[in-house]
């Protein structure tokens, strides 16, 4: 019989993975203050690493690895990547658009009454890290670019401005509280039928030897809207986010049940389309860019001897253009699943992360794994 804390709940994948396990028979769930444990779910600002691994003979196991921040927030990710192509001499890939990490200048915030203002640094800007400059000049050397602006820790598609105008977005940054990357904006996607824009999730999970899986199925997450190249406030025709694209459109899920496209069905758009396939022109691509960006990292988030181990669910975004090149957007470190694919990705999960360590008095009741291990 094993135990597990389960100290927060928000996750969707991991409620579903502790009903799992509790159905199984095998587990039971220990209260959240308790120090015995086995297997630990929570969110990864929230975790208390540094109480972990303490239990003697106790394997204890994490639903996160400690730093992998640096990977899931979009300034960490930039600065991280470029300091790594920096250090071995080598440009950065060009499945990575052209970006900057901008951080806004001093602001004037009032607390609490008019008269008492002051200024402040609220982000401990640094000159070194502020690449502004390096954006004018880029966007000086070429016209006509579109840039895209997108708040650090910005979710669910708050945070973000298009622009031709370089000007305007920094001014739309120095109007903020956080950090931005500002990127150049990709404007020939590939579009579906009806002109609209998509972009691509796929489930990755890091195991705890850090070997990197893949799970086989995956969702386009498509706009309800027309892409409208000329004007870059028409929000749902650019930003395919399914809380921007129900909320604001009233084609939401005329096109696709809850504006979603799975992997099957979009390789059968293709062959018919355009005679390509998800396996040899899309797949090999997506999997160069997770290993790729997971090597990088690795001896940031390696949790290696510090008495637990860690697996992690991580949720890569992509889109595609119309010459079918990958390019990577952004990765979340606390993926939400189609609901359709929750219950495979559910045991699937179990099945590569947590079985192995911890196995199962009975094996009746799994199904076909679909992780693949890249």
């Amino acid at each position: 019989m094993y135990c597990f804390v389960k100290r927060d709940a928000k996750s969707t994948v991991y409620s579903a993975v502790s009903k799992f396990l509790i159905g199984s028979g095998d587990w039971k769930m220990n209260p959240s203050n308790s120090s015995f444990f086995h297997l630990m779910f929570g969110e990864r600002n929230k975790l208390p690493f540094g109480r972990l691994g303490h239990e003697a003979g106790v394997v204890q196991l994490v639903n996160y690895y400690r730093g992998s921040d640096i990977l899931c927030r979009k300034t960490a990710m930039m600065r991280i990547f470029k300091q790594y192509y920096s250090s071995i001499k080598k440009a950065i890939p060009t499945w990575l658009p052209q970006s900057f990490v901008v951080y806004p200048k001093l602001i004037e915030l009032t607390y609490p009454e008019p008269s008492r203002s002051y200024r402040l640094n609220n982000i401990n800007r640094s000159n070194k890290m502020d690449e502004r400059e390096d954006l004018l000049k880029a966007a000086t050397h070429e016209n006509g670019l579109v840039w895209i602006a997108k708040s650090s820790a910005g979710a669910k598609g708050e945070g973000i401005k298009i622009s031709s105008d370089v000007e305007d977005l920094l001014q739309f940054v120095d109007s903020q509280k956080q950090a931005f990357v500002i990127q150049k904006y990709i404007t020939n996607p590939f579009l579906l039928d009806g002109g609209r824009k998509f972009d691509i999730r796929c489930w990755v999970l890091l195991d705890v030897d850090y070997n990197i899986y893949l799970f086989e199925e995956g969702v386009l997450r498509t706009a309800s809207e027309s892409y409208n190249p000329v004007n870059f406030d028409d929000t749902v025709s650019h930003l395919t986010n399914h809380n921007l694209q129900e909320e604001l459109s009233s084609k939401f899920g005329q096109f696709e049940e809850g504006n979603e496209m799975f992997f099957g069905d979009f390789n059968r758009y293709l062959m018919k389309k355009i005679g390509a396939s998800m396996e040899e022109d899309i797949l090999p691509q997506i999997k160069e860019i997770i290993r790729t960006s997971f090597t990088i990292v690795k001896e940031r988030i390696n949790t290696n001897g510090v008495g637990y181990i860690s697996f992690q669910l991580f949720g890569f975004d992509f889109l595609l253009d119309d010459d079918l090149k990958v390019w990577l957007i952004e990765v979340n470190g606390g993926p939400a699943c189609a609901r359709k694919l929750l219950p495979d990705l559910v045991q699937s999960l179990v099945q590569t992360a947590i079985d192995p360590l911890l196995p199962p008095s009975s094996t009746t009741g799994r199904g076909r794994n679909l992780f693949r291990r890249l």
